[in-house]
């Protein structure tokens, strides 16, 4: 009985295949392919034309192996379930696409140590750059290991000064002003503000912006604030604090939406209503605000624009011509809604 032998695969089309039928040099034919100066428009257009009729897969290993670079940025988040961080990767998946480039995800779930592990494997993966919304304050031994490796990193928050890293964020301390001056003018005086933990970057300027302005705005304003964790759990967990221990408060900062979300749900839990016995602003404008009930007053900021930028300085480091840090700040602005009861009315 004779075996049938397998039929044999189609060989991958070659560099030196694209070349020779459009009868050019391998080296311009790579050119073409690349977008690289010097080669002639007609020539580059029958180059491509031929590599998509032979259906041409480049091998972005070997071609990892000359140029230094991999073509995969890595995109560290510490919470995939906050919608914010959804908008922020879709900026760094959309411009990374147009940019040729391929993203690592990997959610750390608000864990250091996970979030360790996960530089280490983006590392060791080649990546051309991490763009990384870390967890806590990096300590001087990991900055420095960051450093060392060469691996060029842009935060999504500012975790310290004088750093060597790029970084990428709203302009936060104003967000926290622009939430004190809205409810000081909506005649609110006995405040409150639920934050994440005492060290956190954004969340730790927006509570400075936010304290400073009611000092500055009217003196014998109160404000209570509590830290808990900056998720739909924490805010729940903080309010119910809140409702028991300080029931004169009339108005809640929230460090996040999703901490904002929280706030709501204890609310309704408690026989609270929102804005009528208790006012409420949130940060960062997710979707979620504008349909949830009421629709949230909260500070937008440009979370697709964020993660666009990130790319962009990532890419410009990795290209290695220029490696100075680049701290870039977006701005902010509140978004009025049905959250925040007007005071003054009632006088």
């Amino acid at each position: 009985m004779q075996s049938k032998v397998p039929p044999s695969q189609p060989q991958p089309v070659k560099l030196r295949d694209i070349a020779a039928a459009a009868g050019v040099t391998i080296a311009t034919a790579s050119r073409s392919l690349n977008g690289s100066y010097g080669v002639n428009a007609n020539t580059r257009k029958r180059v491509l034309e031929v590599a998509a009729q032979l259906r041409y897969r480049p091998n972005r290993l070997a071609r990892g192996l000359v140029t230094g670079r991999s073509q995969i940025l890595g995109l560290i988040i510490s919470d995939i379930r906050n919608p914010f961080f959804s908008e922020v990767a879709r900026g760094v998946e959309d411009e990374a696409y147009s940019a040729g480039c391929d993203v690592v995800l990997c959610n750390s779930d608000l864990d250091s140590q996970k979030q360790n592990h996960y530089i280490g494997s983006l590392m060791a993966k080649r990546v051309d750059g991490i763009i990384m919304n870390s967890v806590s304050v990096l300590r001087e031994a990991e900055q420095e290991r960051l450093v060392q490796s060469g691996v060029p990193i842009v935060l999504l928050n500012r975790c310290f000064a004088h750093s060597e890293f790029s970084t990428v964020s709203a302009d936060n301390e104003q967000g926290g002003r622009l939430a004190a001056q809205y409810f000081l003018r909506m005649g609110h005086r006995r405040l409150a503000h639920l934050t994440g933990p005492r060290q956190h970057g954004n969340l730790t300027q927006r509570a400075k912006g936010f304290l400073q302005a009611v000092r500055e705005g009217d003196p014998l304003a109160s404000v209570t604030v509590l830290h808990g964790g900056h998720t739909l759990a924490g805010g729940h967990a903080m309010a119910l604090k809140l409702f028991k221990e300080n029931p004169d408060v009339t108005a809640i900062f929230a460090a996040n939406d999703a901490v904002a979300f929280g706030v709501l749900k204890a609310a309704i839990e408690r026989g609270i209503r929102i804005p009528k016995n208790v006012s409420l602003i949130g940060f960062d404008n997710v979707d979620f605000a504008a349909i949830v009930h009421p629709p949230l007053t909260t500070i937008h900021q440009s979370k697709y624009e964020i993660g666009q930028a990130a790319v962009n300085i990532l890419l410009r480091l990795a290209k290695g011509k220029d490696k100075s840090p680049e701290n870039r700040v977006l701005g902010v602005e509140l978004i009025e809604r049905d959250s925040v009861m007007n005071l003054n009315r009632k006088s």
